[in-house]
């Protein structure tokens, strides 16, 4: 599949594991829908669905790395993007789940998780974030980014002109598709005693578009880790993109909100 899949053959193998697991987080997600379980499990429970759903995507690509792997496991291309991912996700819980609660009018109402982890510092803090979340984000952003880079690479093969004007173009496009179907996924009659926007269409037409600049911060710098096999990164600099790609998002909410105000 030309144009679609790195050079990079540590980095390709790695974003193909990516797009198989994505079915499969997907049906153990929707499998909590019709049964209600997300109601009804204990805490326990919970965290045990959500380890269930995260951990595959950084304990099967350490044990294929050996086969399908390039090197040593500090310079494997799955521990880069899973720090990564785990810094930025880490972020948009943490801190970004807050702006979420109190500009877009986000609800989370899960009795049954008491196991919560949220800042102290921002927010009205009238609402908590369960410590689930932030497995499942993991798995979320896995796939977000995964085919974000997939796509953003065979648009780049094309060499159309103003190719870097365009290529910004696809960031926000794939970006904000992307917001749009997880608002429209997990906002849905089946969870609705547990998840939910205050104001549904509005955050559907511009909650979406606010939620994608987490993903205009962070695509480009995701999308060129260990893109040229010669320029590899290091975890140093995994780590310091990850971070910047999350202060990124944050003025980028900062200043939707002096514009959108809040929804």
């Amino acid at each position: 599949m030309s144009g679609w899949f790195s050079e990079n053959p540590d980095k390709a193998w790695v974003e193909k594991f990516f797009l198989i697991y994505t079915p499969v987080w997907m049906v153990l997600m929707a499998i909590m829908m019709p049964t209600g379980w997300a109601e009804s499990a204990g805490n326990g429970a919970l965290l045990f669905h959500g380890l269930l759903v995260a951990l595959p995507i950084i304990v099967v690509p350490a044990l294929l790395n050996k086969r399908f792997g390039s090197g040593s496991w500090c310079d494997s291309y799955w521990l880069k993007v899973n720090l990564y991912l785990f810094i930025f996700g880490f972020f948009g819980n943490y801190f970004g789940s807050e702006y979420f609660f109190d500009t877009l009018g986000m609800v989370y109402n899960y009795p049954n998780a008491t196991t919560n982890l949220d800042s102290a510092l921002l927010g009205s803090g009238e609402q908590k974030v369960p410590l689930i979340m932030y497995f499942y984000t993991h798995a979320y952003f896995m796939t977000y980014h995964a085919t974000a880079n997939i796509t953003l690479r065979k648009f780049r093969s094309l060499n159309l002109p103003a190719g870097g004007f365009l290529f910004a173009v696809m960031v926000f496009v794939v970006g904000y598709l992307w917001a749009w179907a997880e608002t429209k996924a997990m906002a849905n009659p089946m969870l609705e005693s547990s998840f939910y926007y205050k104001d549904m269409s509005r955050m559907l037409a511009y909650g979406s578009a606010i939620y994608a600049t987490y993903f205009v911060a962070s695509f480009p710098i995701y999308y060129w880790i260990d893109e040229i096999k010669t320029r590899k990164w290091t975890l140093l600099q995994v780590a310091a993109g990850g971070m910047a790609a999350s202060m990124l998002t944050f003025y980028m909410l900062d200043i939707t909100t002096h514009i959108i105000g809040r929804l």
